[in-house]
């Protein structure tokens, strides 16, 4: 089977359910992001030394965001709507029941911090950024179309596990974090 079909080749691709739509359209654009952010989820896995437990946690968001991308790529009542699962509450109380279990071995957030440290906890805090891209995505399909609103929690608490994720991973490395420095104002 060639990898290639040609079938994109005037500036248009097929929703599942065969749907043709823009490449520009805001579902294209929103599982689009949901799949940069999958990739950089894989480069975070793959700068993991081997056997590090954050690892399988990775492994499991990379599997959840095809699901995310496929409930993307489905219209609600499409013809094919059957075959994929949709996001629901209890993949959100997932997500929360994780950053839950990495927040109790951080010391408490007093402060802004910049994003970087350890070379996996900054694609993380890259990782964290495209996933807030990947709901402003949603937030603006949702605008047009019917997007479900549990996608949209899991997309928010998603990125609050990317930022524990980061932290986590310089905290267990030793790498402080770094407070930013808020700038003070000149006197006149």
């Amino acid at each position: 089977m060639k990898i290639y079909t040609k079938t994109g080749d005037a500036g248009e691709t097929g929703l599942y359910g065969a749907d043709r739509v823009s490449k520009a359209h805001a579902r294209v654009e929103a599982y689009g992001t949901v799949d940069e952010l999958n990739s950089l989820i894989g480069v975070a896995r793959a700068q993991l030394g081997a056997g590090d437990p954050l690892g399988s946690d990775l492994e499991a968001l990379q599997n959840a965001l095809f699901d995310v991308g496929a409930d993307l790529a489905t219209r609600p009542g499409g013809r094919y709507e059957s075959n994929i699962v949709r996001i629901d509450a209890r993949d959100v109380a997932l997500l929360e029941a994780t950053i839950d279990r990495y927040q109790a071995e951080l010391p408490e957030l007093r402060h802004f911090v910049h994003p970087g440290g350890t070379p996996v906890a900054a694609t993380l805090h890259l990782a964290r950024a495209v996933a807030r891209r990947a709901e402003r995505e949603v937030v603006r399909l949702a605008a047009e179309e019917e997007v479900s609103h549990d996608l949209r929690v899991y997309l928010n608490r998603l990125s609050d596990l990317l930022f524990v994720l980061a932290r986590t991973a310089n905290h267990r490395a030793g790498v402080l974090e770094e407070a930013w420095q808020v700038k003070r104002r000149r006197e006149s």
